[in-house]
């Protein structure tokens, strides 16, 4: 199915799901990088879940020498921070809360949605998150960073000031190096953001003990 020219991918825990988990993915994968992902996590007690695995927009990735890839925004240069694709962020962020309004449509309250995502799936995370209108159950944040952090403080919505955070990074990081993680959690804890941290030795990558905190992290915020 699509929405605002995205498709996805779904996978429904039981029927009748009460609660959605929006799973976005890192540049270059696409929305079935973290299905398999599913069947690892232990969610017995947990209500029937629908995950969402959208698909980025293609686009020339500038980093990449123009190459044509899935990406939620373009990586203008090494240094994240400095050189951002502002347009291509907000842009982006539009398509994630049409998703989430497709889930409020199909029953979910946005209480009950968990935004997630991987690398810039993460900063994507982040990105709408903060800024929704509406109280969403969890942001799940893998092996990402904060964008457009300076202007956070002046764009985030009341609404999401209580969400729980849970932000994770490999210590061995060679993408995203774990110090700008490290920095991005400190900006949200500043802001007064509940964020669970965890750290893993790994690269840029999913680990089995993070997987078990991922499923433990969400039985507590969907139970």
């Amino acid at each position: 199915m699509s929405t605002n020219s995205l498709e996805t991918i779904e996978i429904e825990t039981a029927p009748n799901p009460t609660a959605s988990v929006i799973w976005l993915h890192g540049l270059g994968a696409d929305g079935n990088d973290f299905v398999p992902i599913v069947g690892e996590l232990n969610l017995s007690g947990c209500p029937s879940i629908r995950f969402v695995f959208p698909h980025a927009p293609t686009m020339p990735v500038t980093i990449n020498n123009g190459y044509v890839m899935r990406a939620w925004y373009d990586i203008l240069g090494t240094d994240l921070a400095k050189r951002e694709d502002e347009a291509g962020l907000r842009k982006s962020q539009a398509m994630v809360e049409q998703l989430i309004a497709q889930e409020k449509a199909r029953g979910i309250p946005a209480d009950k949605i968990v935004l997630a995502g991987f690398s810039q799936g993460c900063a994507m995370t982040l990105q709408t998150g903060l800024r929704y209108p509406e109280k969403l159950a969890g942001l799940l944040c893998l092996s990402g960073y904060l964008p457009l952090h300076a202007v956070v403080p002046d764009e985030r919505h009341s609404a999401n000031h209580d969400t729980p955070i849970f932000l994770v990074h490999g210590r061995g990081d060679p993408v995203i190096p774990i110090d700008r993680a490290e920095k991005s959690r400190d900006i949200l804890q500043s802001l007064g953001y509940n964020v669970e941290w965890h750290s893993y030795n790994m690269p840029h990558s999913v680990c089995a003990e993070e997987i078990d905190d991922v499923s433990a992290w969400l039985k507590r915020i969907l139970t």
